[in-house]
């Protein structure tokens, strides 16, 4: 692969490419910085599966989407075949014109504050970090290494996932157990979907007329995984999910909130092991425990047509996501704004409402008809009386990634 000019770059760079890997998965984006023009987009999916496949759109331009099907067999051949179609679209890894890659990385723990440009010493602790994600930073390491030996010459930048939680209080990070164990172990609440957090805090100061450091505000990240964040003054005092992603609210087919004895009880009573009990709580619970179906539009659709399963999963959803409004609003003291962000939080208009009737007292009011609106912009949901704002503010994990990459290597 050729080398691009030195002057060039300097002169022309404004390219990020932003990669997700995942255990079985690649997202990717190419954002120019320039103007946050999305140029391309593409998933490739089931790496590894006879059933590989590859979706690719080209943004700039309008497009169609391309796709490719057929054993895929590793993350190495996945991003080639990625390249592949960038480059078929003139926006190939050799442009002078892409300044870095952006890496999503889960867990950063304590260490990783902010973005980083991957070293080797940093991509040894990165995989110090293993065993508290296992699940994901094996993969953010394979994509990183694929990157790595696909333009050597280009700054690679790790944005993680917890880092904007670091900022939380100790006594809001530490759980109660003994601290020599906990301390040798790193066990404590990191958190995580940061960067969607903080991408949405802004988001929703800027939506308010304020600046970030003027505001206190609780996002909601209601996905297939979801996560509440108390947010003062644009720093994170308070997070749902703790050492894993699986602590806090409810989600697709996560538990969530779960007595720790449980654990206990089904290996004595129900013979699990440690292998068992991780897959139901990970895979097996949350909504598709409940009821069978992870899909909020899905399970509404059973709602409204009197399925009581469906009916009570849904109410054990909005019960937690009450608990937590609460409790972070004790936390702050002061709330400007609840905001809803993600899949469900931005598209699912009942959730919404049921999340934040009954809670007048504490200032929150949602306006039906704004409710109901479908819209792709940040907007408020709530009355103009309302003492507390409502609002809506899709997210947009890439752009942030993007951003703080190019931040980093533009200076």
């Amino acid at each position: 692969m050729t080398t691009p000019n030195t002057e060039d770059v300097t002169a022309r760079a404004s390219r990020v490419l932003v990669l997700n890997s995942g255990s079985s998965s690649v997202k990717y984006q190419l954002l120019d910085m320039r103007d946050h023009t999305r140029l391309a987009s593409g998933l490739v999916e089931r790496i590894g599966e006879e059933t590989s496949r590859l979706v690719h759109t080209p943004l700039a331009g309008g497009g169609e989407s391309r796709e490719r099907t057929g054993r895929i067999p590793d993350h190495d051949a996945a991003l080639k075949a990625a390249a592949e179609e960038l480059a078929a679209d003139g926006l190939g890894l050799d442009s002078p014109e892409l300044a870095a890659i952006g890496h999503r990385v889960v867990h950063g723990g304590l260490r990783f504050t902010e973005p980083t440009v991957i070293t080797d010493e940093v991509l040894k602790e990165i995989e110090r970090l293993v065993p508290v994600a296992p699940l994901h930073n094996p993969a953010n390491i394979t994509g990183i290494r694929t990157a790595q030996a696909l333009r050597p010459d280009l700054p690679q930048v790790a944005v993680f996932d917890t880092a904007f939680h670091t900022t939380m209080p100790e006594y809001a990070a530490r759980y109660a157990i003994d601290v020599e164990t906990a301390d040798a172990h790193r066990i404590r609440r990191y958190g995580f979907h940061g960067t969607s957090h903080a991408y949405v805090s802004r988001k929703a100061a800027e939506l308010l007329g304020s600046a970030p450091e003027d505001v206190n505000v609780i996002v909601l990240h209601l996905g297939n995984g979801a996560s509440a964040s108390a947010v003062a003054h644009g720093r994170c005092v308070e997070t749902s999910m703790g050492l894993t992603p699986l602590e806090g609210l409810v989600m697709g087919t996560r538990s969530g909130d779960i007595d720790p004895a449980v654990t206990f009880h089904l290996k004595r009573v129900a013979g699990m092991s440690a292998d068992d009990i991780d897959e139901l709580l990970n895979k097996k619970s949350g909504l598709v425990g409940l009821c069978g179906d992870n899909d909020m539009r899905e399970i509404r659709r059973r709602v409204d047509e009197g399925d009581e399963r469906a009916a009570l999963a849904f109410d054990i959803y909005v019960h937690r996501l009450k608990k937590y409004i609460g409790a972070y609003s004790a936390v702050l003291g002061r709330v400007d704004a609840v905001v809803f962000t993600a899949g469900v939080g931005e598209n699912s208009a009942p959730v919404r409402e049921a999340a934040i009737a009954g809670l007048e007292e504490l200032g929150l009011v949602v306006d039906a008809d704004l409710n109901a609106v479908r819209s792709g912009e940040p907007r408020l949901i709530s009355p103009n009386y309302a003492r507390v704002a409502v609002a809506v503010v899709p997210t947009d994990e890439e752009l942030e990634i993007a951003g703080q990459t190019f931040a980093l290597v533009d200076n």
